[in-house]
């Protein structure tokens, strides 16, 4: 009866969950409705703010995170529009926040809660490089990568009632699992000072991110081609001989990404150039 009801568990939440990842068009299993998981995002987002040292917002840098985020968010908004899915983006709150740390890193939660570290500002170098890195971040929070490796790992660790899926359920019924699943999806047990946001994802996953970070930050109006040059310096530091910076040992910089960066260049600049004779607004 066991074996049955996990069978049925499996044959039920993959005809439920199926979804697809913008652009990509990749198929995913997500077992968790955005709701549920932004509401856990806004809450661990809040309980890291608040054991953070956050870079006042009238400073100069602090503002240039922010005017990064508030253009992307607007972008990506603008895509879903363009794409009749004005919805796709309800419920996110976004909000984008400069810490003091210095570990080269930055991350966005689900519902759009994003942070930027002081220690990546000098590998960014200026404000299209960070858009980079910000649009990359937003990626993986809009492809829904944090709710697929939830589902995958409830799946993988019974977190699941035949008939029944849910992230809330699952917490009801089994609180503490759910929770250190998300803990390991997140890194929010990580002590102060320590990473937290999404940990190491799969390359199809990392290639989702590059590809909608590009669209995202050429409708802002960054050129996309910084982003080659971004990668190239943060490969450049990675072989520097010292330790990895944190967002390499989760996010791999190699030749092939950049060359798969290069190869839709092409598309990235149809975006770029139609947001330019909008005056960088993030239509086209």
């Amino acid at each position: 009866m066991k074996r049955i009801s996990f069978y049925g568990v499996i044959l039920l939440t993959t005809i439920w969950a199926c979804s697809q990842v913008p652009l990509s068009g990749r198929n995913q299993l997500l077992l968790v409705s955005d709701s549920e998981m932004n509401a856990m995002a806004f809450t661990s987002y809040k309980q890291f703010l608040d054991t953070s040292t956050v870079v006042p917002a009238n400073s100069q840098q602090a503002a240039m995170v922010k005017r990064v985020g508030d253009k992307i968010a607007k972008a990506a908004q603008n895509y879903f529009n363009s794409v009749g899915k004005p919805e796709y983006l309800n419920g996110y709150q976004w909000q984008t926040e400069l810490v003091q740390s210095n570990q080269v890193n930055a991350w966005c939660m689900p519902g759009g809660k994003m942070v930027v570290y002081t220690g990546i500002l000098p590998i960014t170098q200026n404000e299209t490089g960070l858009a980079v890195v910000m649009g990359h971040e937003v990626s993986h929070a809009i492809a829904k990568h944090g709710a697929e490796r939830m589902s995958e790992g409830m799946l993988a660790q019974g977190l699941l009632v035949a008939g029944q899926v849910g992230l809330g359920i699952a917490m009801r019924d089994k609180p503490a699992a759910t929770q250190n699943l998300w803990n390991t999806v997140f890194g929010v047990a990580a002590p102060v000072g320590v990473q937290l946001g999404m940990l190491a994802h799969g390359r199809y996953q990392e290639s989702e991110a590059d590809h909608l970070g590009l669209i995202f930050m050429s409708m802002a109006g960054y050129n996309p081609n910084e982003a080659v040059n971004f990668w190239g310096r943060m490969a450049a530091k990675a072989g520097n001989g010292s330790k990895p910076p944190i967002f390499l040992s989760t996010h791999p910089s190699d030749a092939q990404r950049i060359s798969d960066i290069k190869s839709r260049m092409g598309e990235a600049m149809k975006y770029y150039n139609a947001s330019a004779k909008n005056g960088g607004n993030g239509r086209y």
